[in-house]
């Protein structure tokens, strides 16, 4: 019973910026890994960036330097602030909360459309 609802999606134009926003509900007490992944049109699902409870990250060497996930565990809020943004950037990005180990869950967001375009 965990729903992730993404926010903070657009069009905006290369260079530009955008925060996406995931906010989550239910029961999401042993959630240790979480991230953001896209999607663009005719490609796989791809990840982004993940962050832990424990506040570790990675990255996706194309976004690397530009891109910061963050979260806010009082607001069950998890965050992506993209900066020079690139026409490559396109996709639907999406939320993922996920357990690991023996007795595993993943949750995923609806996803939010961002568009980077002159």
């Amino acid at each position: 019973q965990v729903q992730l609802v993404e926010s903070g999606g657009g069009l905006v134009q290369p260079g530009g910026s955008l925060r996406l926003s995931c906010a989550a509900s239910g029961s999401i007490f042993s959630v240790n890994l979480m991230g953001w992944y896209r999607q663009a049109p005719g490609k796989e699902r791809e990840l982004v960036a993940t962050t832990t409870n424990g506040g570790s990250t990675k990255y996706a060497d194309s976004v690397k330097g530009r891109f910061t996930i963050s979260r806010d565990n009082a607001k069950s809020t998890l965050s992506l602030q993209m900066k020079s943004l690139k026409p490559e950037d396109t996709a639907v990005y999406y939320c993922n909360f996920r357990r690991t180990g023996p007795v595993g869950a993943s949750y995923w967001g609806q996803g939010t459309q961002v568009t980077v375009s002159s």
